[in-house]
């Protein structure tokens, strides 16, 4: 027999999302006041996104990142899903963590490091939450992408700006 389901997935659904979407403000908190100076003022690449597409583009990913947690959640709750949940735990922190490294200390270079991590530990996060549920390994499949694309960037602004 199975772990037991959780007894209020609502509930853990409201969870996840706000806990994408702390994340989401806390990395926001850091970016919002380097963009119309320090970072406006960087070189970047002719195939660099306007400022614009960046809000709505993270707001659906971390929407997909609650969704998939909840998801792998509901099976079995904590205990029956505490690896992949552990991996999650780990990508959103470092999903904030190069908002400080980027626009907090304004170092191209080591966030560009620090993504590669970033981008290792959704792949790994994406991989434990496909074994428990498709529907929430495939919502990690824009996220990545994104993170890849990101990658790249962060990398032409970085060589750019050395």
């Amino acid at each position: 027999m199975g772990p037991t389901p959780p007894k209020h997935p609502g509930l853990g659904l409201i969870a996840f999302v706000a806990a994408c979407f702390v994340a989401a403000s806390v990395g926001g908190m850091v970016t919002a006041p380097n963009i119309p100076g320090w970072y406006a003022g960087l070189a970047k690449p002719s195939w660099n996104p306007p400022a614009w597409v960046f809000g709505p583009v993270w707001t659906a990913l971390y929407l997909g990142m609650a969704v998939a947690a909840w998801l792998v959640w509901r099976q079995g709750g904590w205990a029956g899903a505490a690896r992949p949940l552990s991996a999650f735990g780990v990508q959103l922190v470092l999903n904030v963590l190069w908002s400080f490294v980027f626009f907090g200390l304004r170092r191209p270079g080591l966030a560009f490091g620090e993504v590669l991590l970033l981008w290792a530990a959704i792949a790994a996060t994406m991989v434990l939450f496909w074994r428990r549920s498709v529907a929430a390994g495939a919502l990690f499949v824009p996220y990545l992408a994104w993170v890849t694309f990101a990658s790249v960037l962060n990398f032409a602004v970085w060589r750019l700006n050395a």
